[in-house]
Order: structure tokens, then C-alpha cells, then sequence
């Protein structure tokens, strides 16, 4: 005979799983509560978000000459004012060439619209001069009609340049704080905190810097492997401007996905109007190969390795990201996926037993007791010195 359930164990598991499936469901309702006030605060949680990782960028600057004797203010002026010069001669390093070439290019570019009229007027299209007329005709009517969604459009798109525009500015701002005061936040916010909290936040904080600095070195290394490979392939086929096309495609990479289509675009319009079709048709090929690379092979390798996650989970926060938040989510994807690895590898190690250890003789965080992210040399310590939070 088959063994009959036991009443009591039966409803010992139903217990445990209705307390457990509401506790779960409280936890999502926080987490949903804290997105919304998120996005509430978007206007001064976007500043602040751009301002950290402007700050990782330059901190390795301001802390050398910290180090020198440098008062902490005169540090973080001279390296915001750094910054700004570096992009600076960024914008110029694209624009000049292009403007010197802007007559070839013009010239390319008529050259380009000839030959695909005299290509359509021919077989098998057969199109007339008078059908591209009527064409041209009927598209004017067009945009005629829809002046109104236009203007919409015009006046939407001026509203986020000038939102773009003053995240920037605020950023920048931020970034000068951030470096100014960041050494002095981890004391200040010690002081602050009651309790186990005191210990538990700055150690939080310290790891998080940590995760924030390896995004941003290991986005710089795939903007920059992306850079070479591109221009090595332009440089190849002859095209012209290929330092600007390759400046324009390191700095795009720390924009996902809009960053990558305009470079590329761009790129191939250059190929397209120097070189010919079939040039183009190779450039658009590089691209595509190389984007897939980093996308798919790249990236995840180089971040799993920095950020201490799995190449697949990258990828797949790198999808969600995008699908819940667009650019945006895909930007903040992977940082955020380390963070709440930060906290759990964390949350981890307070609940382990004392002196247990992992099967590879790790601590329960998953990082060797030496390496930064478990007690190492990590920033906010006196002899490093560096931010913790700024």
C-alpha cells in the first residue's frame, strides 16, 4: 500500500509556504514603492547617478594629488576643469577634421545623390524624373499636413536637449563636490548612524564605489576595443576621417545602443560618399560584426571579470535593462546587477556561520579576504584615502 501524507506535516507545509508567499509578496510591494518614489526623484537621482560616474572617472586624478599636498579643493578644481578641456578637445577632435573635409564631403554627398538617380532611372526600376519629382511633391504635401505633430516633435525634442543640458551641468557640479568632499563623507556618515548600522553602511559603501569604478574602467576598455577594431577597418579601406570615426565610437560606447546605431551610422555615410557602395556595404559589415562581438562576447567577459558576475547575467541584465527602462535601463543595468550582488554577497557573509568558508577557501562574499571588495585596501581607508560614497 502506497503511504498515506501526514495531516500534520501537510499542513506544517502549507503554513510555511502561505508565511513565506506573503512575506514574499511584502517584499515586492517595497521594492515596488521604492521604484516609485525613484522615479519621482528622477530629476535629482539622474544628476546624481552621472555625477558618480563622472567621479570614477576622474577620482584616480584628484587622489594623486591629494597625495602631493594638494589642498582638496584646488585638487578637485583643476581636475573638473581637466575634464572639461578633455572633452573639449574631444568635440574638437571630431569637428575639425570634419569641417576641414566638409567640401569633399558635400561634394561626396551630391555625387552620391546623382548616382542613385541615374541607378533608378534604370532598369529594372525604371524611374523618371518626373515620378521623382511628383515623389518629392507629394512628400512636401505631406510634411504640410502634419505640420502640427512637427512642432510637437521640434518642441519635445529642444525640451530634452535643454533636460539634457542641465543634468549636465548639475553633474558636473557634482562631480566637483564629489571630489572635494568625498574622503570626509564615510566619518561623517558613521557619526550619523545608530548602532550595527554604522558598521554595516560603510562597508556597503566602500564595496559599491569599488563595483562603480570597475563598470566604468571596464565600459572605457570595451568603448576602446571598440574604437581600435573599427578604425582599423576603416583605416584599411581607405576612408577618410578615421580618428574622429574612431574618437566618436570610444565615446558613443558609454551610451548603449543609441550610441553604438550612431557611430555606426555615421561611419558608414562616410564610407558611403567617399568610397562607393561596396565600401559602405563593408564598413556596415565591420560594424555589425564588432557590435556583435562586444555586445554579446566582449562586454560580458570584460564586466563579469570586473564586476564579479556571471557573463550570462550581463547579458541577461543588460536585456532587462533595456526592456523596462530603454537607454536608460540598458546604462544602469549591469551596475545595479553588481550592486545587488554587493548587498548579497554581503548579507551573505552576516548570515554564514563564524569561520565557514566557501568550497574554493573564499570568504561567504565570494572574494578573497585579500582583494579589495573584502576588507583590502578599498576606498575610504585612511591609507588609500579614496571616496567611499561621495
Amino acid at each position: 500500500m502506497p503511504a498515506s501524507l501526514s495531516s500534520a506535516k501537510t499542513s506544517a507545509a502549507l503554513r510555511t509556504t502561505a508565511r513565506t508567499s506573503v512575506e514574499l509578496l511584502l517584499v515586492l510591494v517595497a521594492a515596488w514603492a521604492a521604484l516609485w518614489l525613484l522615479g519621482r526623484m528622477w530629476s535629482v537621482v539622474w544628476p546624481l547617478i552621472v555625477g558618480l560616474f563622472l567621479t570614477t572617472l576622474t577620482w584616480p586624478v584628484a587622489r594623486f594629488l591629494r597625495r602631493r599636498g594638494w589642498p582638496p579643493a584646488l585638487a578637485a578644481s583643476v581636475v573638473t576643469v581637466a575634464f572639461l578641456l578633455a572633452v573639449a578637445g574631444i568635440a574638437a577632435l571630431i569637428a575639425v577634421p570634419v569641417a576641414s573635409q566638409s567640401g569633399e564631403l558635400a561634394d561626396g554627398v551630391a555625387e552620391g545623390i546623382r548616382q542613385l538617380r541615374e541607378w533608378a532611372a534604370g532598369p529594372p526600376l525604371n524611374i523618371g524624373d518626373d515620378q521623382i519629382t511628383g515623389a518629392l511633391d507629394a512628400a512636401v504635401a505631406r510634411l504640410q499636413d502634419s505640420a502640427s505633430s512637427m512642432v510637437t516633435a521640434v518642441v519635445t525634442g529642444v525640451g530634452t536637449v535643454l533636460n539634457g543640458v542641465v543634468t549636465a551641468v548639475l553633474a558636473l557640479f557634482l562631480m566637483f563636490f564629489f571630489l572635494k568632499d568625498g574622503p570626509r563623507f564615510l566619518p561623517w556618515l558613521t557619526r550619523q548612524l545608530p548602532g550595527r548600522l554604522a558598521t554595516d553602511v560603510p562597508v556597503l559603501a566602500t564595496r559599491s564605489w569599488e563595483t562603480l569604478g570597475a563598470f566604468v574602467r571596464s565600459q572605457a576598455f570595451v568603448g576602446l576595443l571598440d574604437a581600435v577594431l573599427i578604425g582599423i577597418g576603416l583605416w584599411i579601406l581607405g576612408v577618410p576621417l578615421v580618428l574622429p570615426l574612431a574618437v566618436l565610437t570610444f565615446v558613443s560606447a558609454f551610451v548603449p545602443i543609441v550610441g553604438a546605431l550612431f557611430a555606426g551610422l555615421v561611419a558608414v555615410l562616410i564610407a558611403l560618399v567617399s568610397n562607393g557602395l561596396t565600401d559602405a556595404l563593408i564598413v556596415l559589415a565591420i560594424i555589425v560584426v564588432v557590435q556583435q562581438l562586444e555586445g554579446n562576447v566582449f562586454q560580458p567577459m570584460i564586466q563579469s571579470r570586473g564586476l564579479g558576475l556571471h557573463a550570462a547575467v550581463v547579458l541577461l541584465a543588460v536585456t532587462l535593462g533595456g526592456s523596462l527602462a530603454g537607454i536608460v535601463g540598458s546604462l544602469l543595468a549591469v551596475p545595479v546587477a553588481a550592486l545587488l550582488a554587493v548587498f548579497w554577497n554581503y548579507l551573505r557573509e552576516q548570515l554564514a556561520e563564524p569561520g565557514q568558508t566557501d568550497a574554493a577557501g573564499t570568504a561567504p562574499g565570494g572574494t578573497d579576504p585579500g582583494e579589495p571588495g573584502a576588507g583590502g585596501t578599498g576606498p575610504g581607508e585612511p591609507r588609500d584615502g579614496v571616496p567611499v560614497s561621495p
